[in-house]
């Protein structure tokens, strides 16, 4: 996880690897966590295989129970119930990321989250659903009640999401205050992920806040534009081989800024917030 969130994705496929291959609720929690590094670089259908397989190993677990694995009751949701829910939450986001929203919505609806941490990813992906189906109005909601479990646990990385998710779906919104208060905390976000190199959350709040430059040839767009650049440079030289394939060909991840310094043809501002 700590690997991930600092875009070290070649490093931790590495261990994930290995833990998926013990199988178990380790196994499932490691499956789980390698699709939402697929996802966090646009691969949405590869990450759908492995939360599929962290479905089957989390109902396996969740039934047999197993020596030494807690059917619930981890506060960080290292049990059963919580590797039932990150693989639920996981399938729910690479539908929205296929553009299959109805699916998405019945995979939501299933999971029941227990742990901290599975109840910011469940208002997480609610937030991402209604940006999916054009309903911004609808995702404030669950974007700010992920920012506030957040907070009230202290989880700096899931702070920092959160006020990623709730910044872009303000300026999804678009009124002149949502679009502030907006723009905003995506700022502060910034500043806050580089400080702790946190890069694989640094580009997409840069990139929105490149997109939200009202003049478009602005020194500060073209700053903004430039520091996305670096910062998922970074990150795919520290991805592995399948992960830099999947970013190259995802319509979601704004590789032509890499290439030709041109923005993406895709909406970034809704597609790239599934963890």
């Amino acid at each position: 996880m700590v690997l991930g969130g600092q875009g070290h994705y070649a490093a931790a496929a590495g261990v994930l690897g290995e833990l998926i291959k013990g199988g178990g609720l380790f196994g499932s929690l490691a499956a789980s966590t390698l699709a939402s590094h697929r996802r966090q670089l646009g691969g949405h259908s590869a990450a759908r295989g492995l939360d599929a397989l962290a479905l089957r190993v989390a109902v396996e677990v969740g039934g047999t129970g197993g020596p030494g694995v807690p059917r619930r009751g981890d506060p960080d949701g290292v049990d059963a119930d919580g590797a039932l829910a990150d693989a639920l939450l996981g399938l729910a986001a690479d539908a929205v990321g296929a553009g299959r929203v109805g699916e998405a919505r019945r995979l939501h609806g299933r999971v029941r989250p227990l742990g901290w941490r599975s109840r910011v990813r469940h208002q997480w992906v609610a937030a991402e659903i209604e940006l999916a189906d054009g309903h911004a109005e609808r995702a404030v909601g669950p974007a700010e009640e992920a920012a506030r479990i957040a907070r009230e646990v202290g989880a700096t990385r899931h702070i920092l999401k959160s006020d990623l998710v709730l910044g872009t779906t303000l300026v999804v919104l678009g009124t002149p205050e949502s679009v502030d208060r907006g723009r905003r905390l995506l700022h502060c976000d910034l500043n806050h992920t580089d400080q702790r190199d946190l890069v694989s959350l640094f580009w997409p709040a840069a990139l929105v806040l490149a997109n939200l430059q009202e003049d478009r040839s602005s020194a500060d767009e073209q700053n903004m534009k430039v520091r996305t650049k670096n910062a998922l440079s970074c990150v795919l030289r520290r991805a592995d081989p399948i992960s830099r394939r999947l970013a190259d060909r995802s319509p979601w991840i704004p590789t032509a800024l890499l290439r030709s310094g041109e923005p993406p043809n895709a909406d970034a501002e809704t597609n790239f917030l599934t963890d």
